[in-house]
Order: structure tokens, then sequence, then C-alpha cells
């Protein structure tokens, strides 16, 4: 009876932890992917990069690339890196709702992964997302009060994003000037890039012009320390 009992005293741990996973996988299933992504049938393809399952070594190999190649971009903007988001791609859609993804290219899961879906399976966008984690990480209890048009910006930035800001040397790198306010707050911030696609290039445009006024990247270095002032 005794060895009994601590059998089901040594599973208990185990059990819980399961149930706490299919109790995220229910409610929250981009929490629980990140988790424990193998319940999720994601195979590890490197360390920290976890791709859906029954993909070829060439598929393995271009993921690799991806993932150390946007790891490079944020470290470049930042001389470094003090994040490590695990990152999480699909190569099907059917493998994307399953982590709780939805129409996005990709999408910053709690500051602690990036998930990505077949729309986003390169280094602009891998890039991008690692670029809010390495920010927000660095930012900590300080995030509060960065409006929500800089972070997007400065993710263009950092992710070297063609279509929404001219390369380095380019002189002006603005594409589309803002013509008012942008959005402050995240529920703000994704009505209006919903209904204007432009978007993205007018907040990247006034994320240059802040960093141009605060010294470059030692202005956004410095929130780290001081907050946001505007």
């Amino acid at each position: 009876m005794r060895r009994r009992r601590w059998m089901w005293v040594a599973a208990g741990p185990v059990v819980l932890i399961v149930a706490a996973v299919a109790v995220l996988a229910f409610g929250y299933p981009s929490v629980a992917a990140t988790a424990c992504p193998r319940c999720f049938s994601l195979v590890e393809a490197s360390d920290g990069l976890y791709v859906e399952g029954g993909l070829d070594e060439t598929q393995h190999q271009i993921m690799i690339r991806v993932r150390s190649d946007a790891d490079q971009r944020v470290a470049e903007f930042y001389g470094g890196r003090e994040s490590d988001p695990m990152l999480l791609a699909c190569f099907t859609d059917d493998c994307y709702r399953r982590i709780g993804g939805g129409g996005e290219r990709g999408v910053a899961v709690l500051n602690r992964a990036v998930m990505l879906s077949p729309r986003g399976l390169d280094v602009v966008i891998a890039s991008h997302e690692m670029a809010h984690v390495e920010f927000d990480h660095r930012l900590g209890d300080r995030a509060d009060g960065v409006p929500q048009w800089f972070d997007e910006g400065l993710a263009v930035i950092v992710s070297k994003d063609g279509r929404n800001i001219r390369p380095p040397g380019a002189g002006d790198r603005c594409k589309v000037e803002p013509t008012g306010a942008l959005p402050v707050t995240l529920q703000d911030w994704l009505a209006a890039a919903t209904a204007d696609d432009q978007m993205y290039a007018k907040a990247a445009c006034q994320t240059y012009r802040w960093l141009d006024a605060h010294g470059g990247k030692q202005g956004v270095l410095d929130l780290a320390t001081t907050g946001w002032r505007g």
C-alpha cells in the first residue's frame, strides 16, 4: 500500500503538467504550443526552432537559415541580443490553426516565442516578430506608455522590411508620411492596420523620424532605462 501511494505521489506532478497543457490547449493553444511544441506535432529542427512534422531536410535547413538571419538582424540593430525566443514554424494552414494562429503572417507570444504561418516563413517576418520580443524584453516593466505605432515602426526598421521603409543610405527612408495621429493602443493599431495597408509604412516613417531626433539606435537603448518620453 505504501509503495502504491508513493507511485501516485511521484506521478502527481506529471499528471498536473499534462492537465495544465490540456487546459491551455483548449483555451490558449498558442501558449500551450510554446510550452509543449511536441504536443502539437512540432519537431525540433535546431535548438529553439520547432517546425511542422513531416518536413524534409531541405525545409528544415531553410528555417534554420531564416532563424539565423533573423537573429542576426536583431543583434545588428541592438549590438547584441538579450532575448532568445523560441521559433515555431508552420508550412501549412492546418498546422498554424492548430497552434492557435490566425490570418497574420507571424506573431509574438508572451515575449517568449514567435509563431510563423506559411505566409511568414522568411527573414523579414521572423525578425519583425523577434524585434518585438527583444524590445519588450529590454523595456521590462517600463513598457507602459510606449505607443503601439513606435513598437511596430521599430520592428519594421529592425527587420529591414523593404515594403515599408527604404534601405539605409537611401537618404530619407520614409515611403509614406503619416498624415495624422497614429494608433497608440494595440486595439486601435489592429483596427487601423486592417483598414489601411500603409499603416506599417507610416509607423516606420514616424519611428524613423523619432530615431533621427533621439540619437538613432542609442535612443532606443535609452528607453530601457528611462521609459517612454515621447
